[in-house]
């Protein structure tokens, strides 16, 4: 296979990394735009390889119209923006890339979180209108203050040890899987319930995927349960909280600061306009994982599944049930 010309596409790609794909692939399609369901159809059916980011919707749709296709791979950890089943039908190839950036991820958590409660943003402002003065910025300490983590996963634990360790903060998380091993290494205990974490936590920080069982996760009723004056953070998948009932939390002051990464409507964001514009929410546009190492891991893993394939070896990185 290796000898003979494969048709290899690669979706969402930024102009400076391309020169990446080239060194390893000439002859590659790239896209640098998003393209929609019928744009990959179009432009794309006869493609065997498609490398895609999060944006791009590979559906039922998609996968049944380009019948050559035998390997997808997502230069991301989350894959719900892929239909496995139809991939599974069509025993067709699914990898991740599931440890690219999970440190510059948890690093982002607490750049979100500083700017929130040390009021960065309004202090900033004060200072570029020639006022000097600290009245009206008081912060939120971190020592001694409770994290409470929905999620341990690669990032989850980089977030607890940071938070442990480095702030000298109390964890508790929850998770379906605990890694008790994690929770010793990394000073940190699991809740036995979700209840617990919601109203124990003095800063709530989500770090599970986008599933059925998690959308709208975090409610009116989970919202409800929280700390008066609680800290929301939120890199992992708009779709994880209910953003009218965020609104109203924050509003009504139960939510104190909400330090989001992702939106619920990221490709519509008017429909989140109301909770941008609030003064105790600050939305960085879904940049947590775009740092200089993250973005070369992300595609050195993806070519390296790539080359793999070629050569006929099984993936490092296959998603799990396809």
């Amino acid at each position: 296979m290796k000898n003979k010309k494969v048709n290899i596409t690669f979706l969402e790609v930024e102009p400076s990394d391309e020169q990446k794909i080239r060194e390893n692939f000439p002859e590659a399609s790239v896209e640098h735009e998003i393209l929609s369901e019928n744009e990959i159809i179009a432009r794309h059916a006869e493609t065997e390889i498609l490398c895609i980011f999060i944006y791009s919707k590979i559906t039922r749709k998609v996968i049944e119209n380009c019948p050559n296709l035998k390997l997808i791979i997502t230069r991301s950890v989350g894959y719900d923006h892929i239909d496995l089943t139809a991939a599974h039908d069509r025993k067709i190839r699914v990898c991740n890339v599931p440890e690219y950036g999970s440190h510059v991820i948890a690093e982002h958590v607490f750049a979100l979180l500083l700017a929130s409660i040390r009021c960065i943003r309004s202090a900033d402002e004060k200072v570029e209108s020639c006022h000097f003065d600290f009245h009206g910025l008081r912060g939120i300490a971190l020592r001694g203050k409770t994290l409470g983590l929905i999620g341990t996963g690669k990032i989850g634990k980089i977030v607890a040890r940071i938070a442990s360790r480095g702030f000298g903060m109390k964890v508790v998380a929850f998770d379906k899987f605990p890694d008790l091993d994690a929770a010793k290494k990394f000073k940190f205990r699991y809740a036995d319930t979700l209840d617990e974490v919601l109203e124990k936590s003095d800063i709530i920080s989500l770090h599970v995927p986008l599933l059925p069982e998690t959308k709208h996760l975090i409610n009116a009723s989970a919202i409800e349960k929280m700390k008066p004056g609680v800290v929301l953070i939120n890199t992992a998948r708009g779709g994880i909280i209910d953003t009218p009932a965020l609104v109203a939390g924050v509003k009504s002051g139960k939510i104190a600061h909400a330090a989001l990464d992702v939106l619920e409507h990221e490709k519509n964001i008017e429909e989140d306009r109301e909770l941008i514009n609030l003064p105790q929410v600050i939305t960085t546009p879904h940049i947590a994982f775009y740092a200089d190492d993250s973005m070369h891991r992300m595609y050195t893993e993806a070519i390296d599944e790539i080359h793999l394939f070629l050569d006929k070896k099984p993936p490092l990185r296959p998603v799990r049930g396809v």
